[in-house]
Order: C-alpha cells, then sequence, then structure tokens
C-alpha cells in the first residue's frame, strides 16, 4: 500500500513539474523539424545508430544536456552550434516534445 501511494505522489510530482515548465510540444515539435529531425528523426528515434535515440527520455535529462552543450560543459561542436542558437523555452519544448515520443531500442553493431 505504501509504495502504490509513493508511486502516485512520484507520477503527480511530475505531471506538476511538467505543466509547470509550461512546455509546448507544437512548438517542440516544430523546432525539431527545423534544428533537430535531420540527425535524430522526427520522433527521436534516428536510424543511424551514431545519433542518439532521443525518443522517449526524460524530460530533465534531454533539458540538462541541451543545456550543458549550450553552456559548454558538456563537450560536442556540432551540438553546441545547435544548442547555442535555443532559448531556454526552446529547450524545455524540445524537451517536453522528444520525452513524449515512443521509445525504439536498437543496438549499435
Amino acid at each position: 500500500m505504501m509504495a502504490g501511494m509513493r508511486l502516485s505522489l512520484l507520477i503527480a510530482s511530475f505531471a506538476l513539474a511538467t505543466a509547470a515548465h509550461g512546455a509546448d510540444l507544437t512548438a517542440g515539435q516544430a523546432k525539431a523539424k527545423e534544428i533537430c529531425q535531420a540527425c535524430h528523426g522526427l520522433d527521436g528515434n534516428s536510424a543511424v545508430a551514431d545519433y542518439p535515440k532521443l525518443g522517449g527520455q526524460y524530460p530533465d535529462y534531454l533539458a540538462k544536456a541541451l543545456r550543458d552543450y549550450k553552456s559548454g560543459a558538456r563537450k560536442n561542436p556540432i551540438m553546441a552550434g545547435f544548442a547555442g542558437a535555443l532559448t531556454a523555452q526552446d529547450i524545455d519544448n524540445l524537451a517536453a516534445y522528444y520525452s513524449s515520443q515512443p521509445a525504439v531500442l536498437a543496438r549499435k553493431y
């Protein structure tokens, strides 16, 4: 019983955190089409094994990764260029959009 209650509270707090950011999935999809889809795919599940799959990832992980690329804390010259042009709202929107997409597992050979 206690574990079920904790899970419910965790889910409720996640929903509130997502709503508090005011992320716009439509704007996230538009930005994904404009910037991200060439490498990561529109749904975040690139067919190219060298590009990370973003679909279904946690939104806070995606947002932190983008902020870190933007600040230079995470090093990748290609991602730094793309992330550098994003606003804080763009990052929230992209993170929410890609996290809402289904995850597709794949093996890199």
